[in-house]
């Protein structure tokens, strides 16, 4: 960490919920990380704004503008790593990550998704889970590997899949944990309470009640 304080990148695509939660947990002065650089490959994504706001750098960088997806990642790892980036947060995201460009952040990009994984990987996660009948959903936050949605688990939160829930009221319950969640894991892994440890994780002994990396059902 530098200063006492992980440096976090954001990368998003859209409106950025999940990056304000991260923004407003790192304003808190206990909390053990900060985001100093947000970049999103839609340059229209709300979320930028969002970081203009609470004065952290923005960046724009179109996808549609580079040749190739190894020219895009090689042009985000080198902004990531001018700012002086230690881990990456993957916060909607809508863009799949090589393992050319975790090579240059190894073990700490991580993402968060709809769905109690491994259950439901991909996109549309909780429509996934209506047309199974799930009675639980949920989210996750996993480090990430070469595959989609498919990285070692750090945190999950659960919610109830309520009678006529359609896939709008089921994501909105899901998002709502989903910011709680993501600062959670990110306060996890960046003072080293969970590791990365082959294709799991660890908790460390001195986890305590309030830092449970599963969250349970509730009412809504």
């Amino acid at each position: 960490m530098s200063g006492g304080r992980a440096r976090l990148a954001v990368l998003i695509s859209g409106s950025g919920s999940n990056l304000q939660a991260l923004l407003d947990a790192c304003a808190q002065a206990d909390f053990p990380a900060q985001v100093v650089c947000v970049v999103s490959n839609v340059p229209t994504a709300f979320g930028l704004e969002r970081a203009r706001k609470a004065g952290v750098p923005a960046v724009a960088l179109d996808h549609n503008a580079f040749g190739s997806r190894a020219d895009f990642e090689r042009a985000l790892g080198d902004e990531l790593e001018k700012a002086g980036v230690e881990w990456v947060c993957l916060a909607g995201f809508m863009r799949l990550v090589s393992a050319d460009f975790l090579a240059r952040f190894p073990g700490r990009v991580l993402n968060i998704h709809p769905s109690l994984l491994p259950a439901f990987t991909g996109l549309h996660a909780q429509r996934q889970a209506l047309e199974r009948g799930v009675k639980i959903a949920g989210c996750t936050v996993h480090f990430v590997d070469a595959g989609t949605d498919t990285g070692p688990i750090i945190a999950q939160a659960a919610v109830p899949v309520l009678p006529g829930d359609d896939e709008a009221s089921l994501s909105a319950r899901i998002l709502a944990e989903e910011h709680k969640l993501y600062p959670l894991a990110v306060r996890l892994v960046v003072t080293g309470k969970v590791t990365l440890e082959g294709t799991g994780t660890r908790v460390a002994a001195q986890v305590t009640g309030s830092e449970q990396s599963l969250r349970s059902p509730g009412a809504p």
